[in-house]
């Protein structure tokens, strides 16, 4: 399998709405810097807007980013209008609300009333008359109350033409459940990969059952979260990756997206030869016993 020819569609596509995308698709975090939510040391300018060029060229057609996305001199969504636009028409551009940063990079939570400009901030940031995808990124704290109220904002805002789809991350069961009684739920957006708890793979489950997306975030960095990939992987995960002569990245993108066909991956990465293998993990298929084998190993082992 050469990470040079397969293409973002190898792995086939699923439908956020009436938006049909490829299901490798690229995150825009990195892309700004390598510390957690790109600050840190920023990465060259021109290799970044190369590296969204060639995901396009690629396949990829659903492209994950935020208005928070940026460091001293970098900002994900600048980079992805310089690069991109005027946007192919087939191009879906996913965004998220409720996290905010201001001018020297502190974080803030937006109140409902808030989330209308937030809104407005990525339309500005990405030339758009109307944002394709907004997640409510449900802060930590927030995983065992309401987000109806925030929701109702996003709702109110699809209804007035800026969103056209809607989307949660972060959340449990229940709080999908009130964002789909308020309005349709296109996706579902939490952390994912190898080593997840029963919890997350029931959720999996039920996104596949309801017909919605699940996007999983960190299925690269595992337990490295924003830092990027953990020091150490697992011997499973090496055992399938020597068998097959690729990466153990793409071993765990492959192991994602076999988790259903309503999976969709996002990874990110600065370098166009990852984001080259990245795109090839489409195409990957594990056997059955590997699959039960990485299934089976616990967060520890991952």
């Amino acid at each position: 399998m050469s990470p040079w020819t397969n293409t973002a569609a190898a792995a086939g596509t699923w439908q956020l709405g009436d938006l049909t995308v490829n299901r490798i698709g690229f995150g825009a975090m990195r892309l700004t810097g390598a510390a957690p939510f790109g600050g840190g040391v920023p990465r060259d300018r021109e290799r970044s807007l190369g590296v969204l060029r060639r995901a396009v060229e690629l396949g990829v057609n659903h492209i994950d980013t935020a208005a928070f996305y940026f460091s001293a001199t970098r900002s994900a969504n600048e980079l992805i209008d310089r690069a991109l636009a005027p946007y192919p028409e087939d191009l879906v551009i996913t965004t998220k609300v409720w996290p905010g940063r201001d001018s020297s990079g502190a974080w803030w939570w937006a109140a409902p009333e808030q989330l209308r400009g937030q809104v407005e901030e990525n339309l500005r940031q990405l030339g758009r008359d109307h944002l394709d995808v907004v997640n409510l990124r449900v802060p930590p704290s927030g995983r065992t109350g309401s987000i109806g109220e925030h929701f109702g904002v996003l709702a109110e805002l699809r209804e007035a033409g800026l969103v056209r789809h809607l989307g949660v991350s972060n959340v449990t069961s229940g709080q999908l459940a009130e964002a789909r009684a308020i309005a349709p739920v296109v996706c579902v957006q939490n952390p994912y990969g190898i080593g997840a708890s029963s919890e997350d793979r029931a959720l999996l489950r039920h996104c596949g059952e309801l017909g919605v997306a699940f996007v999983p975030f960190f299925a690269i960095a595992g337990s490295g979260r924003e830092a990027g990939p953990a020091a150490g992987d697992g011997e499973a995960v090496r055992a399938v990756a020597r068998a097959h002569g690729v990466s153990v990245a793409q071993v765990r993108l492959a192991w994602t997206l076999q988790q259903g066909p309503h999976v969709l991956a996002i990874p990110g990465t600065g370098d166009p030869d990852h984001l080259a293998q990245n795109v090839a993990a489409g195409a990957l298929r594990l056997s059955e016993e590997e699959m039960a084998r990485l299934t089976s190993l616990r967060p520890a082992d991952a």
